[in-house]
């Protein structure tokens, strides 16, 4: 791999199918599956897939999906029709069944596929049958291990970790979508052996949280992942200077004390200036550049998707990242493609929007985050289980209790619960500015 000092390239194995064209969460919905299929004809049109190898995915099998998620859960969304959900809506509820997480035709065939697509690069990079693997249609990291959460179903990055917690001892999951990670995080929150580190945005709007509410700084992980969950919280209009500065020494920090043997990258668009959602100003090359940082470690690396709601910025964002991580130099000028009159006028890759969020990141409160983050990673005791086999048995798998992992969530909850609170209520007594970071 590069960075190992082998010299040779690496072998990247790519996933992708043309179904994901057809499938439809709604006409108002921001989660456009189209995106994906936008990405791919410009992935086509570079000439990149010549530098991958390039797989349909399969449909994951009910064993895989329930290595977290509940059978319960597993059996809704394989049962449920949208016609079901409409007569008795409120039956679903429970499940988080509802406008963000619609059930839509296609809707099971498409989980098992970015479920499987995730699971399989996993499996990849642990044979040695690939030393990166990309999925851009995954990502979905607010699923729950019984709700659907955030536009996500099936948590396929949590899949993935679990399939390579199979050869590695410690896995790495970084995450940049501006939504927090926040069902990655309560999946591994009590156990050492994967490292969650989400950098996202964490301020009231409105008077409502910035979904999904949790990332505070203090939420470290609980018994023995004390330590292990690290939350970079920032407010709108953070720009790629500053993003850069907490994002590459942080993760420097991370590789150093953590020593991961494998690493999980989350790319959620959605942090790019202008997008449909999101309040962040990182640039396409900013947003390129993290991408390009983490795979300067030589690391075997499952990089997936996530958010991103101007289909445009996705498609270049995911393209550009491609090329960096297959090392290929690319035009600005985008080739044809079907796609192309959807980026008129500028017909451009590295083509970005104009800032709509003033940045409200203050310098102190950034270098506090980073001396705070620093300092946690440093009170680490080394590496958990360096002496462990290279292949650790499945055995030591992360167990999902139901009981632990219900306190858990309700725990997480409640910190967003309470720091909502206690934040209204200095805004009421005149403290701070309702526009500040709560966490």
């Amino acid at each position: 791999m590069e960075g190992s000092g082998s010299g040779r390239k690496n072998k990247i194995a790519y996933f992708y199918d043309n179904d994901y064209t057809g499938y439809y969460y709604g006409p108002d919905h921001p989660m456009k599956p189209q995106r994906m299929a936008m990405t791919h004809q410009l992935v086509l049109g570079y000439g990149l897939h010549q530098h991958l190898d390039v797989y349909r995915p399969r449909l994951a099998q009910y064993g895989e999906l329930t290595a977290f998620h509940s059978e319960e859960f597993i059996d809704m969304l394989r049962d449920t029709t949208p016609e079901m959900q409409k007569a008795k809506w409120d039956n679903y509820l429970k499940w988080g069944i509802e406008y963000d997480c619609p059930i839509f035709h296609g809707l099971f065939r498409f989980c098992r596929q970015y479920a499987a697509a995730s699971i399989d690069g996993a499996y990849k990079l642990n044979h040695g049958q690939a030393d990166i693997a990309i999925n851009w249609a995954g990502g979905l990291h607010h699923a729950k291990k019984a709700e659907a959460s955030g536009f996500c179903y099936i948590n396929d990055c949590v899949l993935g970790c679990l399939e390579l917690l199979k050869h590695h001892p410690r896995v790495l999951y970084i995450d940049i979508d501006i939504h927090h990670g926040d069902g990655v995080e309560e999946a591994f929150y009590t156990t050492d052996r994967v490292m969650c580190v989400s950098f996202h945005l964490k301020q009231e709007w409105g008077g409502q949280p910035f979904f999904p509410g949790t990332g505070a700084l203090e939420e470290v992980g609980e018994y023995q992942g004390k330590g292990y969950s690290l939350n970079v919280p920032l407010v709108q209009g953070i720009d790629t200077e500053q993003y850069l500065g907490l994002f590459k020494p942080i993760i420097s920090k991370v590789m150093e004390m953590f020593q991961p043997g494998a690493v999980v990258l989350q790319c959620g668009a959605d942090s790019l200036v202008g997008d449909r959602l999101g309040m962040f100003n990182l640039t396409l090359e900013g947003h390129a550049e993290a991408v390009r940082f983490v795979k300067s470690f030589g690391l075997p690396m499952l990089v997936l998707g996530g958010g991103g709601y101007t289909k445009t910025t996705v498609a270049r964002a995911w393209t550009l990242e491609t090329a960096v991580l297959c090392e290929q130099d690319v035009e600005d000028a985008l080739p044809p493609n079907m796609y192309l009159e959807y980026f008129s006028p500028e017909y451009r890759l590295k083509y970005n929007r104009r800032p709509t969020w003033p940045n409200q990141n203050k310098k102190e409160e950034v270098e506090r985050i980073k001396h705070t983050l620093l300092e946690q990673l440093q009170q680490l005791r080394g590496a958990p289980g360096f002496a462990m086999a290279e292949r650790p048995p499945e055995a030591l798998e992360p167990e999902f209790a139901a009981d632990d992992e219900d306190q858990v969530h309700a725990r997480l909850k409640g910190y967003v619960k309470t720091h909502f609170e206690h934040h209204l209520k200095c805004v009421e007594k005149g403290l701070v500015d309702p526009w500040a970071d709560s966490g």
